[in-house]
């Protein structure tokens, strides 16, 4: 097995958290006794057949040791180049590894070497992640966004975020996370009454979630509250994340014309941006892209069953405007014109059984822009009626799917905090040049749950299943149980797809088995 680092390999790092910026660095001779720590545990990310990413942070400046094994006593490991992690981002790197066996469970163990005393190193972190396969196999992976919102943070006396754990007990092969993985405007408080009296205590809290985000460091600190939780840092030492980002990694429905309100010293919602930017590619074991510096989008094969499509529905959208136009142009768009023929040419040039298209936002739920004037437009939707605005970059890629012809695309998304399975079908919609295919939607992971939202007819949409807070009941608490996650499951034999809904006990609510239709072009 040959195992070699990226020349790619980056550093990340988060400040604010459970170390000051302006920490005090001890005398180089008490350092012996005063061993870098890890700080938030490790995580792995977009893994294909043959490579995958490994992160981790230290307290301090130091270098990140990776080592590589086939077999959990390392008995065959190999030691990889150190990656630096420094005070520039606040001391967490990441390492592309590649030339990987295919379909292969890869134990790696993580340890950091203190610059200022270089025979001193942490103790040793261990994780896991399997590679794609080359030949058919049985998948599972599982899906869900939202962390942390409405206030919502650890709770350690309800169980921390739960989610976390029913997802680990799936043991899925990768994790979609969907978007909103922070919540930078949610600001939180010690500690809520809910409406059924009880109180809800956020532990763990840290200044920075007790403000909205502006700095980098802010940003930096959102996330790494998150990794406090002892059920996410045991996923992610397991499972491989593929995470994309939506409004709430900067701030609410944010987008180029997005006017910051008082809470926020920082006017310029490009810089608030820009800063966001920056800390979430720190902070997650995402793939640097080669043709663009911080790109979201991205494929990720996962053997002859699978490809997943991630979207980037936030860096390239026009204004949160009326979004009414008949014809394309700025003002309408939502994926962008680079990214939209980018997802034309990868849908048809690939050859798996199942095409996942991973969107931050659905398709046909309306989400307006300002909710208590029902006015402006947040995601695709524009109301019932025939394509227009953001809806027409969908109808052009709906109808170039069917021309294709493209088989067996699947939608999975998050965002409106609850859960539910959509059909689409011509013969219900406005705009009918396109093929039936099913949208699914599943989240909160962990924060306020909402819904139902109203659907759009444009596309045909037929709601199957759906699980929301009782009427007249919104932001409910984690604690009151309506928190869900999505797990899919690529059958080896059959290649058939079940699609399950499921709440945050792991208890299925409702499931769907779809059979792949054969490909024309083979």
């Amino acid at each position: 097995m040959r195992l070699l680092p990226t020349r790619r390999a980056f550093l990340g790092g988060a400040g604010v958290m459970l170390l000051a910026p302006g920490r005090i660095v001890a005398p180089a001779l008490s350092r012996a006794a005063d061993r870098p720590k890890i700080t938030h545990g490790s995580q792995s990310g977009d893994v294909t057949t043959e490579s995958g990413v490994v992160w981790a942070r230290a307290d301090r400046p130091s270098q990140m040791l990776v080592e590589i094994a086939t077999r959990e006593s390392f008995k065959d490991a190999r030691a990889l180049p150190p990656v630096d992690a420094l005070p520039e981002t606040d001391y967490a790197a990441k390492l592309l590894v590649e030339d990987l066996p295919a379909d292969q469970t890869i134990f790696y163990r993580v340890r950091f070497r203190d610059l200022a005393e270089i025979n001193v190193e942490s103790e040793p972190l261990i994780g896991r992640f399997r590679t794609a396969p080359t030949a058919r196999r049985t998948i599972s992976f599982v899906w869900g966004g939202d962390v942390a919102g409405q206030g919502y943070g650890i709770n350690l006396a309800d169980g921390g975020m739960k989610t976390y754990a029913s997802m680990r007990e799936t043991q899925p092969d990768f994790f979609i996370h969907s978007g909103d993985t922070i919540y930078a405007d949610g600001v939180m408080q010690p500690e809520t009454r809910l409406p059924d009296g009880s109180l809800w205590k956020n532990d763990l809290l840290v200044e920075a979630k007790t403000r909205v985000a502006e700095t980098l460091d802010d940003f930096r600190a959102n996330h790494l509250y998150n990794m406090q939780d002892e059920n996410v840092r045991a996923f992610a030492a397991e499972v491989p994340i593929f995470v994309q980002w939506d409004d709430h990694e900067v701030t609410n429905n944010w987008s180029l014309s997005k006017q910051l309100g008082p809470a926020y010293q920082e006017k310029s919602i490009s810089l608030l941006a820009a800063r966001s930017r920056r800390a979430f590619h720190e902070l997650y074991p995402l793939r640097e892209s080669a043709v663009e510096l911080g790109r979201v989008y991205r494929k990720i094969a996962y053997g002859p069953l699978l490809d997943v499509f991630m979207l980037d529905e936030r860096s390239y959208r026009g204004p949160n405007g009326a979004n009414r136009q008949k014809t394309y142009g700025p003002e309408a768009y939502f994926l962008g014109p680079e990214q939209l023929a980018w997802l034309k040419r990868e849908l048809l040039a690939s050859r798996a059984v199942w095409k996942v298209i991973a969107s931050d936002m659905p398709l046909s739920l309306i989400v307006y822009d300002d909710a208590a004037a029902r006015r402006g437009s947040e995601a695709f939707a524009q109301g019932d009626g025939p394509p227009l605005g953001r809806e027409l970059e969908i109808a052009d890629l709906l109808r170039f799917i069917k021309a294709a012809p493209i088989r067996n695309t699947v939608w999975l998304t998050a965002d409106v905090h609850y859960t539910a399975a959509h059909h689409y079908d011509p013969s219900r919609a406005q705009f009918q040049d396109f093929d039936p295919f099913w949208e699914f939607v599943s989240g909160p992971i962990h924060a306020g749950t909402f819904g139902p939202n109203e659907l759009d007819n444009t596309f045909g949409p037929e709601v199957r299943f759906m699980k929301a807070p009782p009427q007249g009941q919104s932001n409910l608490a984690p604690s009151a149980g309506y928190q869900f996650f999505g797990h899919v499951t690529v059958d080896g034999v059959t290649g058939q797809m079940t699609v399950r809904l499921k709440d945050r006990a792991n208890t299925d609510l409702w499931s769907v088995t779809l059979d792949p239709a054969e490909s024309e072009a083979g």
